[in-house]
C-alpha cells in the first residue's frame, strides 16, 4: 500500500503457494519425485459479508494462491506457503483484503496469529518511524467470539497534503488456519464501522472450516 496516497494500493498478487515438499516414488535409484501438492484454499468472505457501503456494492476478485502485494501492516509477517488471498473493492475508495494461511498444525497457527496481532498493534508506531511528518494512531477493539479466537484493531494514518486513511484489521484462527481481514477507506477511526466489521471478522473465521 502507498501510504502517501488516499487509496490503499493492495491490488495485484504475488507468487503461487511454495512447494510443501516432494514425495519420492516407492523405490529404486533415480526414482522421480511426485509434484508438490497445493494447499486447498479455506473458505473466504463473500462481498456481502463486508460492512455495507452507503453508496456502492462490494465486488470481489478470485481467491488466489500466495500473498497480495505489500499488505499494509502485515507485510513480511505472513508465509507464502499455505497462503491464499482475495481482494475486494467498491466503486469508490473503500476496499478490503483477506489473507488466510493454513499452517502445519494448530500450535504453529496460534503462534502466527499472535505474531500478526502484535504486528498490527505496532503498525501505527512503525509507520510513523518510516514517515517523517506523518501522523498515526491505533485502537484495540477487543475480542470476537469465533473459532479459536479473533481480535479487531484500527489504524489511522495521515500525511500532509493528502487524505487520511483508516483501516480495520481482524485477526482470527480456527484450528491450523489463520486469517487476517483488512478494511480501509479515507477517513479516521471515528467513522470506522467497527460493529459491522466485527461481524465480518466473525464470519471470516467461521468460513475457514
Amino acid at each position: 500500500m502507498r501510504m502517501q496516497s488516499s487509496r490503499p494500493a493492495l491490488a495485484g498478487t504475488l507468487a503461487a503457494v511454495a512447494a510443501l515438499g516432494l514425495t519420492l516414488a516407492a523405490s529404486g535409484p533415480g526414482a522421480a519425485a511426485e509434484p508438490a501438492k497445493k494447499t486447498r484454499a479455506p473458505g473466504f468472505l463473500a462481498p456481502g459479508d463486508l460492512p455495507p457501503h452507503s453508496s456502492s456494492a462490494w465486488f470481489a476478485g478470485k481467491v488466489t494462491s500466495g500473498l497480495p502485494e505489500q499488505p499494509f501492516c502485515v507485510d513480511g509477517a505472513l508465509p507464502s506457503a499455505g497462503s491464499h488471498h482475495r481482494e475486494y473493492h467498491t466503486e469508490l475508495d473503500t476496499n478490503a483484503t483477506q489473507i488466510s494461511v493454513v499452517s502445519r498444525n494448530a500450535a504453529a497457527a496460534a503462534k502466527l496469529a499472535r505474531s500478526l496481532e502484535k504486528r498490527v498493534a505496532a503498525c501505527a508506531a512503525d509507520w510513523l518511524r518510516e514517515t517523517p511528518g506523518g501522523t498515526a494512531s491505533w485502537q484495540k477493539y477487543g475480542k470476537v467470539a469465533a473459532g479459536d479466537g479473533a481480535r479487531v484493531y484500527g489504524v489511522h494514518v495521515s500525511v500532509p497534503e493528502s487524505e487520511p486513511s483508516v483501516h480495520l484489521f481482524g485477526v482470527g484462527r480456527s484450528g491450523r488456519t489463520v486469517t487476517v481481514v483488512r478494511w480501509g477507506e479515507m477517513g479516521d477511526l471515528g467513522q470506522a464501522p467497527v460493529p459491522a466489521f466485527k461481524q465480518t471478522t466473525r464470519t471470516a473465521v467461521d468460513k475457514l472450516d
